[in-house]
């Protein structure tokens, strides 16, 4: 069977994707909870949280490259990628659970402390996770459209993973509450859910798609891992300049989506004033978005290809997620606690949402053609490399977003332990203005970035015939 027309298993993508549930669920915690749970509950203020979140970014920026080039580069029976994802999800879960429960009494320093240092051994552990497991994504094909349908699948679990920790948090565990999100017993049964969730999804997908390990391609030309390998390793992967234009686009939509996210619990609570029900009902805007995503992704590949693909969802999904707040801070929203104003941020969110979920599987499909591209140039097969600037980028989202949530909050001074419908009406139009506007500025500028990017199907195809020549020729010389 050819390349192009070689297609992968549906077991294979199924295992492949369930594993993206994992790492979200993990995501989802930290993004949707932590940061509330620390300044809301605790009393951390927003300043430190972030500070605390700022340090575990700077982890990321050593851990991810790290990680990529280790898994390029290592050698075992169990390949380059499945080791480091075995090893993955039981100190992960521990450190999860670590997070919520710092001990009693501590001062406010300390309290800074403790969620910095578990932060970065948080997010150090799914980097052992997530960057081999996304390498080996874009190892599984080397077509242009079934490797985005690879992604698709990716993306479509990786949704799972959020979809069932907000399900499961808004219509069951907070109504089962007094006060809901505000009692700190409630996030127990949170961290036991989540918990189980992440190890099951890790474990098995790495475990079911050992299969795969033999088919796997094994560059002969790059020595163990180094210091100075690593530093080469990200040195000339910036100076490819399609890697770099995504690079752009990705740390600008870090700071849009890091910000709704990050203040989503806030707007929900306060500025909506949603009951934990309604807030659950807002998930069927994401049900729709990605749905569509997952059906019309490589379609659309097929017609516009990816580059127009990624520059106009990135648009639409900074214009579209910033509109219910943008509209209420211009007086054209349903009154709060209405079910008008639920069916109208669901509607609005499921274009968002499509949007964002094509813009991921475009994103995530690009990086292995840029991987193509970097092997017919160097001749270094480094999935790893690349695919760790999407995993810093992931974690980037919502480090970025507590940071910024966390300035922001102080500095229009947004109270502690708040109450709903009790907060000054300055205080909530100032809080609509950062998760409005001002995430939606970010946003555009990504998409101005996106633009640079320029691999289209036609040069794709010409980097794979390029490819083929060279690995025949080295065959024959084998011969």
């Amino acid at each position: 069977m050819s390349e192009s027309s070689a297609a992968v298993a549906m077991r294979t993508k199924l295992w492949f994707g369930i594993g993206a549930t994992g790492e979200a669920a993990t995501n989802w915690i930290f993004t949707a909870l932590t940061f509330f749970y620390y300044n809301q509950i605790l009393g951390l203020s927003g300043t430190l949280a972030a500070l605390a979140v700022t340090i575990g970014l700077f982890g990321d920026a050593i851990t991810d490259p790290l990680m990529g080039s280790i898994s390029d580069r290592f050698r075992s029976r169990l390949g380059r990628r499945h080791p480091f994802m075995f090893a993955a999800p039981l100190p992960l879960i521990v450190t999860i659970y670590l997070v919520f429960h710092p001990p009693e009494g501590l001062s406010e320093f300390l309290l800074f402390c403790w969620f910095a240092v578990f932060t970065v051994l948080m997010r150090t552990f799914t980097t052992l996770f997530a960057v081999p497991h996304l390498a080996l994504g874009a190892e599984l094909s080397a077509d242009y459209n079934e490797r985005s349908k690879v992604m698709s699948y990716n993306n479509v679990f990786s949704y799972l993973g959020g979809l069932v920790m907000h399900v499961s948090v808004w219509f069951w565990v907070f109504p089962a509450f007094e006060n809901g999100q505000r009692n700190a017993a409630a996030y127990e049964p949170i961290v036991f859910l989540g918990c189980t969730l992440i190890l099951a999804c890790i474990f098995f997908s790495t475990f079911n798609t050992r299969d795969r390990i033999p088919f796997m391609k094994v560059p002969k030309d790059l020595a163990p891992f180094s210091v100075f390998g690593l530093f080469q390793d990200v040195w000339q992967a910036v100076q490819n300049r399609h890697y770099m234009w995504l690079l752009l686009g990705l740390f600008f939509l870090a700071v849009m989506i890091g910000t709704h996210e990050t203040l989503g619990i806030y707007m929900n609570t306060f500025f909506w004033e949603l009951s934990p029900t309604q807030i659950g009902w807002l998930i069927m805007g994401n049900v729709v978005g990605y749905t569509l995503g997952f059906t019309f992704t490589a379609r659309l590949h097929e017609r516009f290809d990816k580059r127009w693909t990624i520059v106009a969802t990135a648009a639409g999904l900074s214009v579209f997620w910033s509109g219910a707040v943008t509209l209420r801070l211009l007086g054209l929203a349903p009154d709060n606690g209405t079910l008008t104003l639920v069916l109208f941020i669901i509607s609005i969110g499921s274009v968002a949402s499509t949007c964002g979920s094509i813009l991921n599987i475009s994103v995530m499909s690009a990086l292995a053609d840029i991987a193509d591209e970097h092997d017919m140039k160097t001749g270094r097969r480094q999935e790893g490399i690349f695919y760790s600037a999407r995993t810093f980028f992931a974690k980037a989202t919502n480090g970025v977003g507590h940071i910024v949530a966390g300035i922001a909050l102080d500095l229009i001074e947004f109270p502690t332990r708040a109450e709903p419908g009790l907060v000054a009406e300055d205080k909530l139009f100032a809080l609509g203005i950062v998760d409005g506007p001002f995430a939606m500025v970010w946003g555009l500028i990504a998409a101005v970035f996106y633009a640079g990017y320029r691999i289209d199907k036609k040069y794709h195809a010409k980097i794979r015939a390029a490819l083929r020549a060279r690995d025949g020729e080295a065959q024959e010389g084998v011969e």
